[in-house]
């Protein structure tokens, strides 16, 4: 990924040097671990990964850091599965015993519970990982608000489910716009100008196309979709705004994902990780800032309220209290 210059400015890259071989040893050790451990080892799994993902990115010759832990972010799961865990036993009781009454009622509650906690599991997902992210012991922080954006969410659920759907594209714009805008990187500030009518219509035309070109639109459709959504995002330093830009053509695309089809296909899913590096580094290689940024003068910002209200909690995943 290469910061562009404008005014003659020099070029600010930032490179991923990460090693496919490398990464699959992680990707290997993590998946036996996770399978042994009936599943509890996934958030060392989790911070594994990253850990691996960050250090082998680079901005400016530093490298980005993150300071997480697979404790805090278990916690985090236990705070989300053992409700569901519980729920889920009494679908199974009410199954088992053939009573209609108790086994509608839990499922009722069991989909009620997961509609209630998609919020609070996005907004402690942002809120953690801004926290735990770093480059040159410059953190990001994310200034959202739990109980607006939970408000938020329920209404864009709601809204999806009576319309059968059509409402998820202006959903989607408006999460990304509420989680964009909160988002700070020291003194930069990030923005989402998508509209949902223009990501509807790439649905659209995605369903419309996909069986009368026997799946062929597909590499159409992601080009525009990632374009939709790297075209559309900005960040701004110091009052000037530039754009993120995606330069991906769609021959690109098709050769990403035809010869990840081909490696999963063939290998039996045994390249997965490789296919998810070549992933990684396909956006690496084509996004782009069309403007300049001056990296050496990021520097940290203190937010009072954020820092003295919620700071104690950042440690825990999710943070459930609605106010």
């Amino acid at each position: 990924m290469e910061i562009t210059s404008e005014n003659k400015h020099p070029s600010t890259a930032i490179k991923y040097d990460g090693k496919s071989i490398e990464f699959a040893l992680i990707f290997f050790k993590n998946l036996l671990l996770t399978l042994f451990t009936l599943g509890l080892y996934y958030p060392w799994a989790k911070v594994a990964v990253l850990n691996y993902h960050y250090k082998s990115s680079e901005l400016n010759e530093y490298r980005f850091q993150f300071d997480g832990t697979g404790k805090e972010v278990f916690k985090g799961f236990i705070k989300i599965y053992a409700p569901i865990i519980l729920l889920y036993a009494f679908i199974l009781y009410g199954s088992q015993t053939q009573n209609d009454t108790f086994l509608f009622i839990s499922l009722a509650v069991f989909y009620l519970f997961l509609i209630l906690i998609i919020p609070f599991a996005i907004h402690g997902c942002v809120r953690y990982y801004a926290t735990k992210s770093s480059w040159r012991g410059i953190y990001f922080k994310y200034l959202g608000s739990r109980s607006e954006f939970f408000w938020m969410c329920l209404k864009g659920i709601s809204l999806t489910i009576l319309t059968l759907g059509i409402y998820s594209s202006w959903f989607q714009v408006d999460l990304r716009k509420y989680l964009f805008s909160h988002i700070r990187f020291g003194n930069l500030s990030f923005n989402f100008k998508g509209k949902g009518v223009d990501l509807f219509w790439i649905t659209i035309k995605f369903f419309l196309l996909f069986y009368l070109t026997l799946g062929i639109y597909s590499f159409w459709y992601f080009k525009n979709l990632w374009h939709f959504y790297a075209d559309n995002t900005t960040v701004t330093q110091d009052g000037k705004t530039v754009n993120f830009k995606l330069k991906a053509t769609t021959a690109d695309v098709f050769e990403l994902l035809f010869i990840n089809g081909i490696l999963i296909l063939f290998t039996l899913g045994i390249a997965t990780p490789w296919v998810l590096m070549r992933t990684l580094k396909f956006f690496f290689k084509f996004a782009e800032i069309d403007g300049y940024i001056d990296t050496n003068a990021i520097q940290q910002v203190t937010y009072n309220d954020f820092d003295t209200a919620k700071g104690d909690s950042t440690h825990d995943f999710l943070d459930f209290d609605l106010v």
